[in-house]
């Protein structure tokens, strides 16, 4: 198994697009996005339940190797200081098949 560190990033679904764009700067070709995803946070609750979708929550999955993840950060940052969100890194393990 690999170690990886593994990325959680919770954002409004039109800015699901932004973040992929800079997954794929970084080099990160592998991710999955769950939409609708409902909770509760720093601007309240977020239960995506309105007519046009604009305000429901989407999540990115994603991994990038340990050295990678500085770079990447700072980049991710700046997109969250304006769009709003959370980002979650964890340590996880890589099983290539």
């Amino acid at each position: 198994m690999i170690p990886v560190k593994r990325l959680e990033i919770v954002v409004d679904a039109p800015y699901s697009t932004r973040i992929v764009s800079v997954l794929q700067r970084h080099g990160l070709t592998g991710w999955s996005i769950l939409r609708n995803v409902t909770g509760s946070g720093e601007r309240g609750s977020q239960w995506g339940d309105e007519i046009t979708g604009v305000s429901s929550n989407n999540m990115i999955v994603t991994t990038c190797p340990p050295e990678a993840l500085d770079a990447l950060m700072g980049d991710l940052s700046t997109l969250l200081t304006r769009a709003g969100g959370i980002c979650l890194v964890s340590d996880a393990l890589w099983l290539p098949h």
